[in-house]
């Protein structure tokens, strides 16, 4: 699928990109730079496994247009890296960053997990030092979900404390702000002038194509998935058949989907891109929510307030219509 608008931003990440060769690196760069146009200052992010990143692998990034990086950190305790199969240690994630910065690489995105079973808060204080201490540009961060069906779930895990996660979610908060970082959306965190310019595009509904089996598309009056079995993907192109199923996005899915992007940043949901009978129900809906101090209301936008973002999502689904 070709873009018909410039391409202001490239994310190769949903799996390990940095698990391709480099001559499959060069090639898919190539077409994606020969079938369309790409703004000059694009933002050219890759996701890498901290042990992928070797001093070969970093010197072949100089020779293709990738300029941020995203990196899968998780924890700093190795004893919980082997408890998530993870290949990478402690160790290698500084080793990475600074095999980065050696090449030219100014803008390092890092994710962190907590909510760890036994973890302690005085142990995500440690990750939190762990990761402050590599001055990264960027920081994700998520609470470990255990999704039905997998081996995580089949272990019977105790629930991790309500009460726990709540305070672990707000010293990530603080302890990210007092380091200069701005909280722009529910689970991101960037040094000023380093927000992911890519991630922040979905939250603000603009189009975007997802290249790949799996991948996601939207252009604003449809969205489309392709098929997820890379065999049966490759064989549908081979055979010019169309790869991809797709839905169209009605007035009331539009909606719900600003709704559910939009107040997770900042800058919350505004109310003046949404239809009048839009704006009645949801205000309707938000004015429980602002009483309680959920919500804020002001310069004719709902954003969720300190208290509001660890309830986010029971917000959302009150405010979405059905």
């Amino acid at each position: 699928m070709r873009c018909t608008s410039p391409i202001s931003t490239i994310y190769l990440g949903g799996g390990t990109p940095s698990q391709l060769t480099i001559p499959q690196l060069h090639h898919l760069f190539d077409a994606i730079y020969i079938y369309n146009k790409v703004e000059p200052d694009a933002e050219v992010t890759i996701e890498v496994n901290p042990d992928d990143v070797t001093p070969d692998f970093v010197a072949a990034l100089k020779a293709l247009p990738v300029n941020r990086v995203s990196m899968g950190a998780q924890t700093f305790d190795n004893q919980r890296l082997h408890w998530l199969h993870r290949r990478h240690t402690s160790q290698q994630v500084s080793q990475a960053v600074t095999l980065l910065r050696q090449t030219g690489i100014q803008n390092i995105s890092i994710d962190l997990m907590y909510g760890f079973p036994n973890e302690t808060l005085e142990d995500w204080h440690a990750d939190i030092s762990r990761a402050l201490a590599l001055n990264v540009e960027h920081i994700s961060a998520y609470c470990l979900m255990i999704e039905e069906d997998t081996p995580l779930y089949r272990m019977q895990l105790p629930e991790l404390d309500e009460e726990l996660e709540c305070q672990m979610y707000y010293t990530l908060i603080d302890r990210l702000e007092a380091a200069g970082y701005e909280h722009y959306e529910i689970s991101n965190f960037a040094r000023p002038g380093f927000r992911s310019l890519h991630n922040s595009s979905y939250w603000t509904g603009t189009p975007y194509v997802g290249l790949g089996a799996a991948a996601h598309s939207y252009d604003v009056r449809t969205r489309s998935w392709n098929i997820s079995d890379i065999r049966q993907y490759i064989e549908a192109i081979q055979k010019n058949q169309r790869p991809y199923e797709e839905e169209l996005i009605d007035a009331d899915t539009r909606y719900n989907d600003m709704v559910t992007v939009a107040l997770r940043t900042r800058e919350g949901l505004s109310l003046s891109s949404i239809t009048d009978t839009q704006r009645t129900h949801c205000l309707k809906n938000a004015q429980r929510f602002i009483d309680a101090g959920l919500l804020v209301l002001s310069d004719d936008a709902l954003r969720l307030t300190r208290k509001g973002l660890f309830v986010s999502d029971m917000i959302m689904s009150d405010l979405i219509m059905v």
